[in-house]
């Protein structure tokens, strides 16, 4: 399991760090959340460049996702990964679901 956040930075380009539990305490503190859903995304599925709709965790289930950066670098994601979504503003990101089975996920509504 990694957590990783997904953000806009100052030049208004979409970012991706990873996260530490350890060393980002305001993670184990509890969240105000307004809705959940689940999803079901088949392989070779692919969402162009866009934006998170609102601040949202994106907890991968199952099968595997790629989060593609206007720079060219790419961040697997799988089972277990979770995704702080925060970059609603800016350049966006891009979704691929690859492998072989569909991509289960569970977002979480942010306040």
């Amino acid at each position: 399991m990694a957590f990783f956040r997904l953000y806009t930075d100052a030049d208004g380009t979409s970012q991706m760090e990873e996260l530490d539990l350890a060393s980002t305490p305001d993670l184990t503190t509890l969240h105000e959340a307004t809705k959940a859903i689940f999803r079901s995304s088949d392989p070779g599925y692919f969402s162009d460049w866009h934006n998170a709709p609102r601040r949202q965790y994106i907890i991968t289930l199952s099968g595997e996702a790629e989060i593609g950066l206007r720079d060219g670098r790419i961040q697997h994601l799988g089972p277990g990964d979770v995704n702080l979504a925060e970059d609603v503003t800016g350049t966006g990101h891009t979704t691929r679901v690859v492998g072989n089975a569909p991509r289960v996920t569970a977002t979480i509504h942010l306040e």
